[in-house]
């Protein structure tokens, strides 16, 4: 694999984000996330998977250079609806998630960490959804679950300011479960890990199941029409604008056109 290394020891299924330097979700990477969980769903004696980011970071967004490769609203709805799709497979995975979250977990990168069952973050990672920033929204559900974990409001002000919030300030929110001194985080996931390998796999299956049942008819029809207005805000002037200035590292110059 070209992104992506995973291993398994102990029951436990390690996933290795190394796509230096910002581990950026490309849809390369996200094919291959899926190839990997098609190998451990089947594996009997994997009962538990870690996922973190090799580096710096966990990861800091989508590739935002592919997203220059799209030239269709149409297209960019179908990379939104192919991340939605991965990451819904993600939260109804019959064996758990855990996210170890060091560094920056942002846009793309959120989204990913936020469709795990589980969050460990190092107290100073930076999580945020930055896409307006660019002039663009988050196309990979990420609109649809970050209310359900810091609330209407909160979830607001991520999104209309761009500015991301700390591991810390994560758990106090209820977007982490708990947060470590950056070295300890991968540690301490790995103890959390152990200790839910020695339960039955038939019982936690179950429990995953039926956490999902917490997920509405809205949160899919929210979805649908995010990546519909994903590929619509994309082929915006103003979306133009902000890709354009995020790739000559500039202040975009927003019309409303």
């Amino acid at each position: 694999m070209e992104y992506l290394k995973w291993s398994s020891e102990d029951s436990i299924a390690t996933i290795t984000i190394q796509r230096p330097p910002a581990n950026a979700l490309s849809s390369g990477l996200l094919r291959e996330l899926s190839a990997v969980l098609d190998e451990i769903e089947s594996n009997r004696e994997i009962r538990v998977i870690v996922l973190h980011g090799e580096g710096r970071f966990f990861s800091a967004g989508a590739d935002i250079k592919e997203f220059t490769t799209v030239t269709s609203s149409d297209g960019f709805a179908n990379l939104g609806r192919f991340g939605q799709d991965l990451f819904d497979r993600m939260e109804k995975f019959p064996k758990p998630i855990i996210a170890a979250i060091h560094g920056a977990a942002l846009g793309g990168g959120l989204e990913l960490a936020m469709a795990c069952h589980i969050r460990y973050v190092s107290e100073t990672a930076k999580l945020g959804l930055p896409e307006l920033q660019l002039g663009l929204i988050p196309g990979f559900a990420g609109t649809q679950r970050l209310p359900k974990y810091v609330g209407v409001a909160r979830a607001a002000e991520m999104l209309f300011t761009s500015e991301p919030i700390t591991g810390l300030e994560a758990v106090q929110f209820g977007l982490a479960n708990r947060a470590f001194p950056e070295a300890d985080v991968l540690e301490q996931t790995y103890k959390l890990a152990g200790k839910i390998a020695k339960k039955s796999p038939i019982s936690i299956g179950a429990a995953i199941q039926l956490l999902n049942y917490a997920k509405t008819e809205e949160f899919y029809e929210g979805t649908k029409k995010e990546a519909e207005l994903f590929g619509e805000v994309f082929v915006s002037n103003d979306g133009k604008e902000g890709i354009q200035a995020f790739l000559e590292k500039r202040e975009p110059n927003f019309k409303g056109e």
